[in-house]
C-alpha cells in the first residue's frame, strides 16, 4: 500500500516599515499559519498612508539569513518579482482596500520563513540645480 504523507510547516509575518512617516503603518495577519505542502498560502497584509502612490513590497528571511525581496507593487500597476520567486508567488495591491496580500502556490516545506510587508511611500524631496 502506499503511504501519503503530508507535512505541515509553518509560516510567520513580522512588519517592517521603510522610510515611513508617524502615520503610515503596516498590519500582517495572522502571527503564523500552518500550511500543508502542496497548497496554497495567502498572507495578509493591509496598510495605512498619507501617500496617494506608496509601493508596497514583500520579503522573505529564512533561518540565520538575511531578508530577502520577493516582490513589488504600486498602486499605478507596477508589478516586479525577484529572481527565484517569479512562479509561484503573487500579490495584487487593492488601493480600494489598502490591501496587499501574498499568495504562494504549491508550497513546499522551503517556503518556511518569516515573511515581511514593508510600505514606502514615494521619495517627496526635490533638487534643484543653482
Amino acid at each position: 500500500a502506499l503511504q501519503i504523507m503530508e507535512y505541515k510547516f509553518l509560516l510567520t509575518f513580522a512588519v517592517v516599515l521603510v522610510e515611513c512617516g508617524a502615520e503610515d503603518t503596516v498590519t500582517q495577519s495572522p502571527e503564523s499559519v500552518n500550511i500543508a505542502e502542496g497548497g496554497e498560502a495567502t498572507l495578509n497584509c493591509t496598510y495605512s498612508t498619507s501617500s496617494t502612490s506608496p509601493s508596497l513590497f514583500w520579503y522573505i528571511q529564512y533561518r540565520n539569513d538575511f531578508p530577502r525581496i520577493i516582490l513589488q507593487r504600486d498602486v499605478s500597476g507596477y508589478k516586479d518579482n525577484a529572481e527565484g520567486f517569479k512562479n509561484r508567488f503573487d500579490a495584487e495591491l487593492n488601493p480600494k482596500s489598502n490591501a496587499v496580500p501574498l499568495t504562494i502556490g504549491e508550497t513546499a516545506l522551503t517556503d518556511s520563513a518569516v515573511y515581511y510587508c514593508a510600505l514606502r511611500p514615494p521619495a517627496t524631496k526635490r533638487y534643484t540645480r543653482r
